[in-house]
C-alpha cells in the first residue's frame, strides 16, 4: 500500500509522476476547502514535501498527526518551526548544492542589469521611445567594483568567484570567519556595506538575520551604492529599503526576493533604479529537476527506513 504525503505546490511534471508512481500523492494547492481537505486525509499523511519559502504553516503542522518527513524542495528552513519538528520527532530535509550556481548566476545577472539599466532599457526600447530619440541614462560598470557578500556559504562563495572574473575585489561579512575563505572579513554588516560598491544579500533566512539590513546598513551603502538580495526578502528592512531607493540614498537595487512573496511593495513598480524578479534564482529546467531528484531520494530514503541523504533535521 502506499504511503500518503501531502504536495503543498507543484513540481517539475517528471518529479510529481514518480510521486505518484511511489506515494498517494494528496495535492494541497488543488483543495477547494483547505479545512475539509486536511480532516480527510490529514490523518493518514507522513511525509510533506513543500517549497523552501512555503514551508509549513503551524496549521498545516497541527492536521498531521502522524507527520514523520518534511521534504524541502531549496535550501531555505525559515518557514519550517524546526524546534517543532525536533520535539515531535520529524525529519527535515533540503536540496543543498544542486541549487548553488543557478542561484549564483541571477546574483550576477542582478547586477549587471541594475548597474547597466537593462530592464530600463528594454522597456524603452518596447515603447519606442529609442526610435523617437529618448536616450537611456548612461549606467555604471560593474569591472573592478568592490563587491561586498553578506553571507559566506555555498551560494556566497559561488557568487565570489563569479564577481572575481569581473576584477572585483570580494570581502565578506559573516558573524565568525569562514576557515580558507581567500577573501578578507568585515569587522560588521555596516563596515562591509561602507566599503563595498555592491552589496550582496546571500545570508540565510530566518529570525537571526530578520531586518538585518537596516536603515543604518543602506545608508553606509550610501547613494552611489548598489543593494542585490538573492536571499530572503525578510533579511532586509523592506520599507526603509523602499525609502532609500525613492529618495536616492542608495543607486540600485536588485531583487529577486521580497518580505511578503508574492506580494511586492507597489511603490517599487515606478522606480527605474530598480530591477524586480518573482523569485527565481534556482529557475531553470535543469535546477529544478535536480532539486526534486534529491527530494525524491529522501522521501524513498524515509519510506525505506534509511539514511536521509540531506537531513537538517
Amino acid at each position: 500500500m502506499k504511503p500518503d504525503i501531502i504536495l503543498v505546490e507543484p513540481m517539475m511534471a517528471p518529479i510529481e509522476a514518480a510521486l505518484d508512481a511511489n506515494c498517494q500523492v494528496h495535492r494541497l494547492s488543488q483543495a477547494e476547502d483547505r479545512a475539509a481537505f486536511l480532516a480527510e486525509v490529514g490523518p493518514k499523511v507522513r511525509a510533506v514535501v513543500t517549497g523552501g519559502g512555503t514551508g509549513v504553516s503551524p496549521a498545516l503542522f497541527d492536521a498531521l498527526p502522524q507527520l514523520g518527513l518534511i521534504a524541502i524542495n531549496g535550501i531555505g528552513t525559515d518557514a519550517v518551526d524546526l524546534e517543532r519538528a525536533r520535539r515531535q520527532g520529524v525529519r527535515v530535509t533540503t536540496t543543498p548544492g544542486v541549487l548553488t550556481d543557478d542561484v549564483a548566476d541571477i546574483a550576477i545577472a542582478l547586477m549587471l542589469a541594475s548597474c547597466r539599466r537593462i530592464a530600463e532599457g528594454d522597456r524603452l526600447v518596447r515603447a519606442g521611445a529609442w526610435s523617437q530619440g529618448k536616450r537611456l541614462t548612461l549606467g555604471r560598470s560593474i569591472s573592478g567594483k568592490r563587491i561586498g557578500i553578506f553571507g559566506l556559504g555555498q551560494i556566497g562563495r559561488a557568487i565570489a568567484k563569479r564577481a572575481e572574473a569581473f576584477s572585483a575585489q570580494v570581502l565578506y561579512f559573516n558573524r565568525s570567519d569562514v576557515p580558507g575563505a581567500p577573501w578578507p572579513r568585515a569587522e560588521s554588516l555596516e563596515a562591509l556595506a561602507r566599503d563595498s560598491d555592491i552589496l550582496v544579500i546571500s545570508v540565510a533566512g530566518g529570525a537571526q538575520t530578520r531586518g538585518l539590513v537596516n536603515r543604518a546598513v543602506l545608508d553606509a551603502l550610501g547613494p552611489e551604492g548598489i543593494l542585490i538580495n538573492v536571499a530572503r526578502g525578510s533579511v532586509v528592512d523592506e520599507p526603509e529599503l523602499v525609502s532609500a531607493l525613492k529618495g536616492g540614498r542608495i543607486w540600485g537595487a536588485g531583487l529577486d526576493v521580497f518580505a511578503h512573496e508574492p506580494h511586492v511593495p507597489e511603490e517599487l513598480f515606478g522606480l527605474d533604479n530598480v530591477v524586480l524578479m518573482p523569485h527565481q534564482g534556482s529557475a531553470t529546467i535543469e535546477t529544478r529537476l535536480a532539486m526534486g531528484e534529491l527530494v525524491l531520494r529522501n522521501v524513498a530514503a524515509y519510506f525505506a527506513g534509511q539514511e536521509l541523504p540531506s537531513a537538517v533535521v
